[in-house]
């Protein structure tokens, strides 16, 4: 890495010989810069203020660098702060590897990577005087580096591993922006919620205060000639309150039709703005048809087949593709039987390569002592019992494909780090081994659970959850799909007529309306094993509503008894206090659509009492 950054430098001619890198002259530019980066500066502001207090008197400075590589602040011992003006190392210093050349700053920002410059390996001799660690920060939406965390001094007192550090800091500031570009997106959305078009509009993308998109709703990506322009975290407009003065038709893509762009406040400050769209026949056309999902060579074309034209279902669909475009990581969270898989085969089959793996991890159904083997692999010797010869782990396996973490929240907790480690480095070490075996992998995480849930009750790990969640695709239950239902019997049934080699099933109107009335608990693959099992047990292509099976007739008087039961309750014709309890629950639950933030606000409990009842009614959150 030193070497090729020197050759980088005296590509650039960099002047070797220079006492020290240049300033920003202009105190104006300067604060310029550091209000650029405002919230870069605000999610560090907790990790510097932490370690200030022990880098007083440890012989070192602190540095935070934008993504050009120019100082926008710093913490340290005062001594050698001082001792840094001298070659600009304080705030409003340029550290760019094309200013002054090989520097853990520069160096870092140039190649992603975390960068350790010790003493004489710096390329312009009058920092030679100086050691520095320096790690990137990357944005946690698309993951571009924004700037550096930097340790410098002078070398008597560094070591390599106080890399470590600065990694640990960046990872925090990552973490910190994560949580508060999550709060402003939250923001975002409540003000146009509030706003008069809230509701109205089909088509419509969000922006940040940034002119970064943070949502989009009715668009379909096959309809633009640069997809990857509109998806989310891309800049779109240039960050400016006074959106009545900008020129919509010179910026915007020529294919988007803009009808208007309105400022959104909330709470009594600018939020961002929301660019509505002319609705366009063509587009609304698309938009209604099922979505069918090319399948790789060797893939039977059933595995990878969604169907639906719910909006929450194109959305997710939507989503899937941008995040297979971008290269990152994917979490994918649904109940049981959703069709998590069909998204993560949906993200393969963007990979490049015609012969690119697809490895699959079941983390609930591999015993706790021994993931990391699986996982990992292991050399020979490794343990009792391991192989002659060794063998590789999944990551592996799955080296220039996708790797697919299925119940990724039943993971041992001890593991976690393992797989972090994995994912930061884009490497792997084989069981009983030292050796750093390089990885292309992409991850996809799939989960039922509540993960931050999880994190909460202190079985996952935060710093994971971000890492693996730099897009989290929600996939809809099936009771959320409307008339999608319709289509996948459709499609069930033209299925497995060409499996058996019979003609489609007709259902009749009662039929139908006790498909419509239940529930689905068990989602789409509880459907398809339905109609799978009609074809097996029917000798006519017509099914009644006696065909079906007994829960599905039986639904919807239950849930008329139910409701009967809970008007007994709640009308005083019942006197036990824990009825009444889990009766409002069940309630609240039902109203706010299983958030259970606003439930616990609603009922006036905290979250933790509100698990605990769950638990104690064994009411279900959905």
């Amino acid at each position: 890495m030193i070497a090729e950054s020197w050759k980088r430098s005296v590509a650039s001619g960099v002047d070797a010989g220079q006492h020290g890198s240049r300033k920003i002259s202009s105190e104006e530019d300067v604060n310029r810069r550091r209000q650029l980066s405002a919230q870069l500066r605000e999610a560090a502001f907790q990790a510097f203020g932490r370690l200030a207090p022990h880098l007083k008197n440890a012989n070192t400075i602190l540095i935070l660098a934008d993504e050009l590589g120019v100082i926008i602040d710093a913490i340290g011992d005062p001594a050698v702060m001082e001792s840094g003006q001298d070659i600009h190392l304080e705030i409003g210093g340029v550290w760019s590897e094309g200013t002054i050349g090989t520097n853990g700053i520069g160096t870092a920002l140039k190649t992603g990577q975390p960068t350790y410059v010790h003493a004489a390996e710096h390329f312009v001799e009058g920092v030679q005087a100086w050691t520095c660690a320096g790690v990137p920060i990357r944005d946690p939406i698309d993951q571009s580096v924004i700037g550096v965390v930097d340790l410098s001094g002078p070398p008597q007192i560094f070591r390599e591993h106080n890399l470590a550090l600065v990694m640990a800091a960046a990872r925090e500031i990552e973490i910190a922006l994560a949580e508060q570009q999550r709060r402003d997106r939250t923001l975002l959305l409540e003000a146009f919620l509030m706003s008069d078009h809230g509701r109205a509009s089909d088509s419509v993308i969000l922006l940040d205060k940034t002119g970064r998109i943070q949502f989009r709703r009715g668009l379909d990506d096959m309809l633009f000639s640069r997809p990857d322009k509109l998806a989310v975290g891309r800049k779109l407009l240039p960050e400016v309150e006074d959106v009545a003065g900008l020129d919509l038709g010179k910026i915007l893509p020529p294919e988007l039709k803009p009808r208007g762009l309105e400022r959104l406040n909330f709470e009594g400050t600018y939020r961002g703005a929301a660019l509505f769209l002319n609705s366009d026949p063509v587009r609304q056309t698309a938009r209604q048809q099922p979505r069918r999902i090319k399948p790789r060579s060797g893939v039977a074309e059933s595995e990878v087949v969604i169907v639906g034209t719910a909006p929450k279902m194109l959305d997710a669909i939507e989503l899937a593709e941008r995040a297979a475009a971008a290269n990152v990581t994917v979490l994918i969270q649904g109940e049981t039987g959703v069709g998590k898989e069909l998204f993560a085969r949906l993200v393969h089959s963007r990979v490049p390569g015609k012969d690119a793996p697809y490895v699959t991890v079941n983390c609930a159904a591999i015993a706790r002592d021994l993931i990391g083997s699986d996982l990992f692999g292991y050399v020979e010797g490794a343990f009792t019992g391991a192989a002659r010869g060794g063998r590789p782990g999944k990551f592996e396996l799955a080296d220039g494909g996708v790797l697919c973490l299925d119940e990724i929240g039943d993971m041992p907790i001890e593991m976690q780090p393992y797989l972090l480690r994995a994912l930061e480095q884009r490497a792997v070490y084989r069981i009983g081994d030292s050796k750093r075996r390089p990885v292309d992998v992409r991850l996809v995480a799939m989960t039922n659970r509540d993960l931050r849930n999880e994190i909460t009750n202190g079985k996952f790990r935060r710093d994971l959850f971000y890492r693996i969640g730099v897009v989290t695709i929600e996939v809809p239950p099936l009771r959320e799909r409307g008339e999608d239902l319709l289509l996948l019997i459709e499609h069930f049934c033209h299925l497995f007529a060409r499996e058996t080699d019979r003609p489609p099933l007709q259902f009749t109107e009662e039929a139908i309306a006790h498909l419509r009335n239940y529930r689905w608990p068990g989602n789409v693959r509880e459907l398809r094993n339905v109609v799978q099992r009609l074809f097996v047990l029917t000798t006519d292509s017509l099914v009644t509503g006696e065909d079906l099976p007994p829960e599905i007739r039986d639904d919807f008087s239950d849930r008329r008894a139910e409701d009967d039961s809970i008007t007994n309750i709640l009308s005083g014709n019942s006197g036990d206090l824990e009825s009444i309890e889990a009766c409002a629950i069940r309630r609240a639950l039902v109203a706010e659509k299983g958030n259970l933030t606003r439930v616990a606000a609603v009922l006036g409990i905290s979250r933790p009492t509100l698990y605990r009842k769950l638990k104690q009614y064994h009411i279900e959150r959905r």
